[in-house]
């Protein structure tokens, strides 16, 4: 593409979808009736909806078409094939199953080989990785590195894996205790930040010195292809797919939610070298899921997914896609709203705790930025800090997440130019209001993932 200022989406509108336009006097109400957590709003009382790019996006005309070419048979379908050829031309792994979703995915894999005195180590575990995993009883260890903590200053792979800490670990818990490392690209709670090739391998030569199971959750691997791309020396002339390939080959297996980069609704996989391991996993997903050849998915699904899987490496497509994403956050910067610097892939992700100096971390400023924002815009969001991540001590206090941090995620091929500005114009509400906002306290939650459906009310 040439070297325009403004990018243009590379897509044209071909249906479209209506917004309820509210009040603050009505958004005020409907919080309230929420609890203030935003997971409890219906959606048709949001009017920009950042919550999530999980399963959000718009799919394309040949999607479309291929859904009405959906093979439904129970066993064998041509559609499987097809979600099949596609996902092994990615990852070249020999064994693969589909799954509803990516936590279905993580469900069967962790719950395989975690249980009690099980260590999985990741650069970040995303909220339900390490819910599966802790419910297994196994412990979930984060060891970013420590630029990837620092979110003022400029490093190109801040959701890098520490290596050193890597190895210590290991050595520490015992090779033969180590469920699995885990690298997640892009490193979602991190800030959405990429992983360098050189890392992906660092990763890869201390997992078979130890004889240490190693997987990808690669759910964004095309938009951290992008950054590896132009960020990183040696791949300046590889295309985006051919740089995934690369990483695809480094690892024992892969989970994917389809519903981020593979542009669907519904959907995600399990792909593995080891038979062993995919024998164990089949039977888990036959129990749980549905048959081998469509785990709890459709054909029309199948379908979209093969075909998104091939759309999204498209560099028009991944352009607009990293491009209209930093949009955002640059325009966020220049007005002084703290964020995770450089801007990743898929969201935009603001400082809370800087934003809001006032507010301790026990009453959740990234939770009181999240209500704000719905109350002066009807853009709903979700919060990455301590009430996702925060645990408590045996007396009962918290022990914060190390970032407190909120996410607008961008859905794909979604929202246009006008949107963004609005979302622009709301930030230039809350960075005027700032220094009246106050916290939050939980009511009700539950043990696992308590975001979802936590309650709290007003400080």
């Amino acid at each position: 593409m040439e070297n325009f200022k403004t990018i243009i989406e590379p897509f044209k509108i071909k249906m479209v979808e209506p917004i309820k336009v509210t009040s603050r006097e009505d958004r005020k109400l409907f919080l309230e009736q929420a609890h203030y957590n935003p997971f409890l709003l219906d959606s048709d009382k949001v009017m920009i909806d950042f919550l999530t790019d999980s399963g959000t996006s718009a799919m394309s005309s040949e999607q479309w078409a291929g859904i009405m070419k959906g093979d439904e048979s129970y066993a064998g379908a041509s559609s499987w094939y097809n979600m099949r050829d596609a996902i092994f031309d990615l990852t070249g792994h020999e064994f693969i199953l589909p799954t509803h979703q990516g936590r279905a995915a993580e469900r069967i894999l962790y719950g395989y080989l975690g249980g009690k005195n099980k260590t999985f180590i990741s650069n970040t575990h995303f909220d339900t990785t390490r819910a599966n995993i802790e419910f297994s009883g196994a412990e979930a260890i984060d060891i970013v590195i420590e630029e990837g903590k620092n979110t003022r200053d400029f490093y190109p792979f801040k959701g890098n894996i520490d290596l050193t800490k890597l190895e210590t670990l290991i050595q520490e818990k015992g090779a033969e205790n180590i469920g699995g490392v885990i690298l997640t690209v892009t490193n979602n709670s991190g800030g959405g930040q990429p992983v360098s090739m050189e890392n992906a391998k660092g990763v890869a030569a201390i997992c078979k010195k130890y004889n240490v199971n190693y997987f990808l959750d690669c759910c964004r691997v095309a938009e951290n292809s992008y950054f590896i791309k132009h960020r990183e020396k040696g791949y300046e002339n590889k295309t985006y797919k051919e740089i995934a390939q690369e990483m695809f080959s480094l690892v024992d297996g892969a989970i994917m939610s389809a519903k981020k980069d593979a542009l669907v609704n519904m959907g995600g996989f399990l792909s593995l070298k080891n038979k062993e391991i995919a024998d164990a996993c089949k039977n888990l997903l036959i129990i749980t899921e549905g048959f081998a050849t469509y785990g709890g998915l459709s054909g029309r699904d199948m379908e979209a997914i093969a075909i998104g899987l091939r759309e999204v490496f498209d560099a028009d497509y991944l352009h607009y896609r990293i491009r209209s994403t930093a949009f955002l956050g640059e325009r966020l910067r220049e007005i002084g709203i703290p964020l995770m610097w450089p801007i990743g892939g898929h969201a935009v992700y603001i400082d809370a705790k800087e934003l809001y100096p006032q507010i301790p971390v026990n009453e959740y400023p990234g939770q009181a930025l999240v209500c704000e924002l719905y109350l002066k815009g009807g853009i709903r969001t979700v919060e990455i800090g301590s009430v996702m991540f925060g645990k408590y001590d045996d007396n009962g206090m918290l022990i914060p997440a190390p970032m407190e941090l909120v996410r607008l995620a961008i859905p794909r091929r979604v929202y246009t130019q006008s949107h963004i500005e609005y979302v622009i114009e709301v930030f230039e509400k809350i960075i005027t209001d700032r220094n009246n906002v106050k916290g939050l306290t939980i009511i009700e939650e539950p043990k696992f993932l308590r975001h979802f459906t936590s309650k709290f009310s007003r400080k």
